[in-house]
């Protein structure tokens, strides 16, 4: 079981490190990146912090996702335990967020799927992470 969640890591790990880096130039692909520019506008204007006075620029805020994303993924796949579980607790505050943008322009259920799914997984490695670590006895 260990060996399956280290390759789902590694996997997902690598996944979220390509989104972000697809995020962030258009050299991977350019039509990914040019239909995330236009996404990222719309997500701007629902960004949950509007509310408090604050509205991303879309550029800033496609370029910070896309950082963010690279960055946490490939911690994820290969940094050290703590690092790994900080930058879990990070990409599942991104795919919350990307959930709760998602609903908000009320976008078919179909297309929250993939942010779903990467939550669960994500959900899934930490549930599990914790259970196969050795834990420490108190009173030894």
């Amino acid at each position: 079981m260990a060996l399956a969640l280290a390759v789902l890591r590694v996997l997902l790990g690598l996944f979220f490190a390509l989104t972000g880096a697809a995020k962030l130039t258009e050299h991977l692909s350019a039509h990914v990146y040019a239909q995330m520019k236009a996404q990222f506008v719309q997500f701007a204007d629902v960004f949950p912090l509007k509310d408090l006075g604050y509205q991303p620029d879309p550029g800033q805020y496609l370029q910070a996702v896309g950082w963010i994303e690279l960055v946490a993924g490939f911690l994820l796949a290969f940094g050290p335990q703590l690092l790994r579980e900080i930058s879990n607790f990070v990409l599942t505050l991104v795919m919350i967020g990307a959930i709760y943008t998602l609903l908000v322009l009320k976008e078919p259920v179909a297309t929250c799927a993939p942010a779903a799914l990467c939550l669960g997984l994500l959900l899934l490695l930490n549930i599990r992470s914790r259970e196969t670590r050795p834990h420490k006895d108190k009173y030894q």
